[in-house]
């Protein structure tokens, strides 16, 4: 029998804690141990490894497989390193290819993927466990591109392709990854017999996913998942792709038992959400956690004329097994539909019910245009309670419904926002929605709303006087949440290499001041006082210890300190200039040779630092390539210097004999 779900929450954390310090770490990317991702041996990785993909330039046009099995104390983590302007390392999909060492099944499905192994070099009983997922850019896993498979054969996506596609799995994260133009975004799925073969204990916060889907289709979407307790929070989602107003994908659509989606930006969508019942009827909708589903603290955007007029459809489309309980409470709704809007379809038990509460319903048209449901098919109850509505707002439409309205709404044009143009969402001062919120269902007091959304894919402690706001953002009228700095670790540097890492806080009143009040930074690197960035570059190795204290704009300040430290490895070795002569050339004819170095930090600039180049030849700073044409005979003396990142650099005198 399978463990219960009802860990969800504890595991995802637990699953985020740093990989021991004795396991195998990959680094994968220019200059590192593998240039390529298919040459790290991913049938190896095992609990605590790390494999680190650096950003480059160029996409990596590479597929791999996740089978291995980490720990809650030694999980695996797949860690993108990004570039020096913050850029996420890319995968592209698009002539992609797999590593051959494999045997990894479902190719066509998506550009990483996880599962049981098929018979290969892996273990086939492997249960892929406490796997980190982060900062990667991940596209093209999709119509109509195809790949190179493990046994050498182009392959074609297939429409349902994704760019995580997880069968098997259990304690994953994926977080800050940008996936698009893949046929789904974030994909599971859970088969088998629960011994062999389940998805459970899924997070995924901090992700942006946008331009997923295929026009013309409503089978494919920004995320579609189904597992045994998954956590959405803290994802920005965009529009799916396809120029089709009527055929487009959902935003967030999932079949999951144990479900909670808090603190999200879902924009756009056939639906925003579409919660339904699961394929898996016999085994998650028998699931305790099965009976209640929790949303709160999203903004959900509903485009113009685009997709369905339903917001949310919570309950069933197979009606293998509906949603019972659904707990909608403190989102933000912001329709800019001209014709009618539809808050929830409910087509889920007779039994149940959906729960709204704290909620603003805006739309952009007259509050007419405004129903809270429009379907009475084999459907519970639409409670609602405490909302932000336009007058003339209408129950049902012409689908009918059951809603029972207990009033202490809140109604009129404008619900007083910062700034409705900017989708600042936030209250402003004399809003009336401030403190109108009413106190929640006993079944989500579990699920308190402690935090609000930061555009983009961030969060923030949400303030507290006792009394909710109404909607996903308390005004800023309360008590200020305690400042809490939130980084807890800092990347290591290199001797000579510019360094630049922020530390972050949340909470208290902007602006902040940051301090070192012990310890001290590697020489070489300094704290700004108003920005909290430790930048500079290092003149010498070793680890250095110290504590940050950041302090706030109240009167008295609050503060917060936090102890770090920072690894300073030495450079390594300056680069060498392997290339002693050139051939000759001829006047007239083309020349093209490289003049070649290793060591060093990549990249490389090539530079002639004396004598002359012949006539009609140049060096190129990049490559190293000298070419032209030579419009000259004789014998040409000169230098040509490589530096490396680290600004070590090499030189050679040289000579080209043009005849």
């Amino acid at each position: 029998m399978r463990k219960s779900c009802l860990i969800v929450m504890l595991v995802a954390v637990v699953a985020a804690a740093a990989p021991s310090v004795s396991a195998t770490v990959y680094n994968v990317g220019p200059g590192q141990t593998y240039a390529n991702i298919v040459d790290v041996p991913w049938e190896s990785i095992t609990a605590g490894d790390t494999v680190n993909i650096y950003y480059r330039a160029t996409p990596y046009k590479e597929k791999f497989i996740t089978t291995g099995a980490g720990t809650a104390s030694q999980p695996i983590l797949i860690h993108g390193v990004p570039g020096p302007g913050g850029e996420l390392p890319i995968l592209d999909g698009q002539d992609a290819v797999s590593r051959q060492a494999l045997a990894m099944g479902s190719e066509a499905r998506g550009l990483i993927t996880m599962q049981q192994g098929d018979s290969g070099s892996y273990p086939t009983t492997c249960h892929p466990s406490y796997i980190i997922l982060e900062n990667l850019e991940i596209k093209n896993a999709s119509v109509p591109y195809s790949f190179t498979d493990d046994a050498g054969v182009i392959q074609s996506y297939v429409n349902s392709s994704a760019a995580w596609w997880m069968t098997d799995g259990s304690n994953i994260t994926c977080r800050n990854c940008y996936f698009h133009h893949c046929g789904n975004g974030f994909f599971t799925y859970s088969e088998g017999d629960g011994s062999t073969c389940w998805t459970e204990n899924i997070l995924v916060e901090g992700n942006y996913i946008d331009a997923c889907g295929n026009a013309g289709s409503l089978y494919e979407h920004t995320s579609y998942t189904e597992s045994c307790g998954i956590t959405f929070q803290y994802n920005h989602y965009g529009p799916p792709r396809g120029s089709d107003t009527v055929s487009t994908g959902n935003g967030l659509k999932d079949r999951s038992a144990g479900l909670v989606v808090r603190y999200n930006w879902i924009d756009g969508g056939n639906r925003c959400l579409d919660i339904i019942d699961c394929e898996d009827s016999d085994r998650l909708g028998l699931d305790p956690l099965w009976d209640k589903t929790y949303f709160y603290g999203n903004v959900l955007i509903e485009r113009n004329d685009v997709g369905n007029r339903q917001t949310i459809h919570f309950g069933a489309d197979m009606h293998a097994e509906p949603r019972h309980k659904g707990y909608f409470y403190n989102n933000t709704v912001v329709s800019y539909r001209a014709a009618y809007t539809t808050l929830v379809r409910e087509s889920g038990t007779a039994d149940g019910f959906f729960d709204v509460r704290n909620c603003i319903i805006f739309v952009t048209a007259d509050g007419i245009n405004l129903e809270i449901a429009n379907d009475s098919r084999r459907c519970g109850p639409i409670n609602m309670r405490n909302l932000f509505m336009k007058p003339g707002y209408r129950l049902t439409g012409s689908g009918g419904g059951t809603v029972n309205d207990y009033d202490s709404h809140v109604l009129g044009s404008d619900p007083g926002w910062v700034d409705f143009n900017t989708q600042d969402f936030r209250l402003a001062s004399g809003s009336g929605c401030i403190n109108a919120g009413t106190t929640l269902h006993a079944d989500a007091s579990a699920y308190p709303v402690d935090r609000q959304y930061v555009k983009h894919q961030s969060s923030e402690v949400r303030p507290s006087d006792g009394i909710l706001d109404i909607g996903a953002f308390e005004a800023a009228g309360g008590p200020p949440a305690d400042l809490v700095i939130t980084t807890t670790s800092l990347p290591a540097g290199n001797v000579g290499v510019a360094y630049s890492q922020a530390i972050a806080a949340t909470g208290g009143v902007p602006a902040y001041s940051w301090s070192v009040i012990s310890g001290s930074l590697p020489g070489g690197l300094s704290l700004g006082s108003s920005t909290g960035v430790v930048s500079g570059t290092p003149t010498a190795a070793g680890t250095s210890y110290f504590t940050v204290q950041v302090s706030d704009s109240q009167q008295p300040a609050d503060t917060d300190t936090q102890a770090l430290s920072i690894v300073v490895t030495a450079a390594p070795p300056a680069p060498t200039i392997t290339t002693t002569s050139l051939p000759n050339g001829t006047r007239g004819v083309a020349y093209s040779q490289t003049v070649q170095a290793t060591g060093g930090t990549l990249p490389y600039t090539w530079t002639k630092v004396a004598g002359t180049l012949p006539n009609g030849l140049t060096l190129n700073a990049s490559t190293g390539v000298i070419s032209g044409t030579p419009s000259k005979k004789g014998t040409f003396n000169f230098t040509v210097r490589c530096t490396d990142a680290a600004m070590q650099y090499d030189e050679q005198a040289l000579t080209i004999i043009i005849l």
